[in-house]
């Protein structure tokens, strides 16, 4: 949980924005932004710097760590709000920028009409249905390996897009899941795995630091603001250009069928 003093602060914060306009109300939100951000941080580190305690290999303590790291990388880059450039303005925005260590990223930031626990559940406890719902995977996302409450390793094949512009790719990654008080962090980036060598028909692609943050919408707890930053490397010999219409299209077209999937009537329990 978070501490006491920050809720009090976050909703003096949010009763004063109300009343804000222009930029006021613009930099207010940018400070909460960094705040929410650095509350995670912390907290992370503050766990991480305790793993050694626990009955690890050498292995695992590597993938927990890999994961940390991918965390808190992905929490720096989007708590720079400076020199994000738009890239699509369909249904949702997808903002980007270009980092000297890490080459280019997106940003996606949109609000789904469900709960946060409800999308956290659909994302994190259901990840490896995310086939039967998102069709720009041509096979349910597995699960190789789980470390810990926290960390899973997983293998993934994204189907080729339309006409065949970008062939099939595959994914290992480390990935990892927090929750503190009301922001849930899911972060990930490639690993390697001994059991899981290179496929054929895909090229292996790598991606990373990559998250989505999930967080209630201010003064609307049934819904939920996802933020998800997107880092990948394609390989292959492919323009720019189409790279970067694919990655950007790909998060919108996530966006999209994810709603679907959680507007979707619940099962009937006996």
């Amino acid at each position: 949980m978070l501490p006491a003093t920050s809720k009090l602060c976050a909703a003096i914060s949010y009763r004063h924005l109300r009343n804000m306009t222009g930029l006021r109300r613009q930099a207010a939100v940018a400070i909460s932004q960094d705040a929410w951000i650095h509350q995670v941080r912390r907290r992370s580190s503050l766990l991480s710097s305790r793993l050694e305690e626990k009955p690890f290999s050498e292995m695992e303590m590597s993938y927990i760590k890999q994961g940390e790291e991918a965390l808190q990388k992905s929490l720096r880059i989007l708590e720079d709000q400076d020199d994000w450039k738009t890239e699509t303005v369909a249904v949702d925005k997808v903002l980007s920028k270009v980092l000297p260590d890490v080459g280019k990223v997106f940003r996606l930031e949109v609000v789904v009409d469900q709960p946060l626990d409800t999308v956290y559940g659909e994302l994190v406890d259901n990840m490896e249905q995310m086939g039967d719902w998102n069709p720009t995977f041509n096979s349910k996302l597995q699960i190789l390996e789980k470390i810990g409450k926290d960390t899973v390793i997983t293998h993934e094949k994204a189907a080729a897009t339309p006409g065949n512009i970008v062939g099939p790719r595959d994914f290992v990654s480390v990935r990892c899941a927090k929750r503190r008080g009301s922001t849930c962090v899911l972060a990930g980036m490639s690993t390697t795995y001994g059991a899981m060598p290179e496929q054929e028909g895909f090229i292996r692609a790598e991606n990373g630091p990559t998250c989505m943050v999930l967080r209630p919408l201010p003064g609307s707890p049934s819904q939920t603001r996802l933020t998800w930053l997107l880092s990948i490397d394609l390989k292959g010999w492919l323009p720019k250009t189409i790279i970067n219409q694919v990655l950007s299209q790909t998060q919108v077209d996530f966006a999209k069928h994810l709603r679907q999937r959680l507007a979707r009537p619940l099962p009937v329990t006996c």
